[in-house]
Parts: structure tokens; sequence; C-alpha cells
């Protein structure tokens, strides 16, 4: 398992690391946009920011990820009115 976590990273350039680090770290943009955008799984995405985080940082991406109703389309509220696709379409170009 840990050999293929590894070639997934490795096949990344630090531009698209970049670009999925943006997108877990912004309320808006849901795990399921990320999963459209570059292929990786919310597990995918919290294996990747255990990794490339530092162990602190890790600790306060989770605690503010968990339970956080934006990082999951079917648990938003029908009165949010932003799509997440446009979120992380402007983030994806500015890598």
């Amino acid at each position: 398992m840990e050999t293929k976590f590894s070639q997934r990273l490795s096949s990344l350039s630090d531009g698209d690391i970049s670009a999925i680090i943006q997108m877990a770290w912004e309320d808006r943009t849901a795990f399921e946009t990320i999963q459209e955008r570059m292929g990786w799984s919310e597990a995918d995405v919290i294996r990747l920011m255990r990794h490339e985080l530092q162990p602190n940082s890790f600790r306060l991406w989770r605690k503010r990820m968990k339970g956080r109703t934006t990082k999951h389309r079917a648990l938003r509220s029908p009165e949010m009115n932003f799509d997440d696709r446009l979120v992380a379409d402007h983030r994806r170009a500015n890598c």
C-alpha cells in the first residue's frame, strides 16, 4: 500500500501537490471537487497532507476539517450558494 501511495505521489508535480494542499485548506472546496479535479479521494488527500505538512500543521488542518460541512457536498445546506468548482478552478490557475 505504501508503495502505491509513493508512486502516485512521485507522479505529481510540485504544482499539483501545491494545488491539492491549497484546495484541501480552502473551506469552500469540497473533497468531491478535489477528487474530480485531481483524482485524489478524501483518504488520499488526508494521507498527502500528513506526508507534506509539518505534524502540527497537519493536526491543525484535521481539527479544522473535522465536521466542516462545506468540505462535503452532501452535508451542505441548500442555502450555500457558492460553487466550489469555481473556487477550485481559480486555485488551480494560480499554481
